[in-house]
């Protein structure tokens, strides 16, 4: 499975998948040791304490790996996704990148669901190159409701060369998968996996190692 295409924008556009984590040079460090090849330096978030590695996973998606920077100071609010409170790494949401997103948050506030106004956001690559995007704020990894990011003129991460894990499959599970499903339509997007299932919320994504497949949930196994 790469993931899933239409188009920038398009009905369930993967932009990428967010694994979390309260220490990312160790998680970093375990993922490679699990796959077989290592993420790659991404970037410090200014003002929101959190920096990045990545891995693409084929067909214009990626694995953000995102975890406290150090080198910064303690943000004034809670980093997102829910990182101050993790105890361990978690995949805890999913982006979808769309073009022209303050006409997509109007549309789906008029179907029923508010994602948020658009944050404005940026960071430089390793070699000093500024990306700037803007998303709406995602949330801590409570339900399966993606967010929306558009990437404007900048360049895809997934374009720089990533090391790349291939997708294999990507599932979920959500208490009430009717209502998820809503949330989704409201948003104009598609779950690009298996059909939702019954169960806790929540995600699993499963890539090609070097070393056989590796499942991303709470936490990452090998299979």
């Amino acid at each position: 499975m790469s993931a899933p295409g239409g188009g920038p924008g398009g009905p369930g556009t993967l932009d990428h998948l967010v694994y979390a984590t309260p220490d990312l040079d160790r998680t970093v460090a375990e993922i490679a040791e699990l796959t077989g090849i290592r993420p790659v330096r991404g970037g410090s978030h200014p003002g929101r304490g959190t920096r990045n590695e990545l891995l693409g996973l084929g067909g214009g998606g990626y694995l953000e790996i995102i975890g406290p920077d150090p080198e910064q100071s303690a943000p004034q609010r809670p980093r997102w996704f829910g990182i101050d409170a993790l105890t361990g790494p978690r995949l805890v949401t999913w982006a979808v990148r769309v073009t022209g997103i303050a006409d997509r948050v109007a549309a789906a506030r008029a179907r029923g669901h508010d994602p948020g106004a658009p944050v404005a956001m940026s960071r430089r690559t390793p070699d000093g190159t500024r990306l700037t995007w803007q998303l709406t704020p995602p949330g801590a990894g409570a339900g399966i409701t993606p967010f929306l990011l558009d990437w404007g003129t900048t360049p895809h991460p997934s374009g720089a060369g990533l090391p790349v894990l291939p997708l294999v499959s990507l599932t979920a599970t959500h208490p009430d998968p009717p209502a998820a499903q809503a949330e989704l339509a409201a948003l104009g997007v598609r779950w690009p996996g298996e059909p939702v299932a019954v169960g806790p919320a929540g995600i699993t994504a499963v890539v090609a190692g070097r070393h056989g497949r590796v499942a991303f949930g709470r936490g990452a196994v090998a299979l």
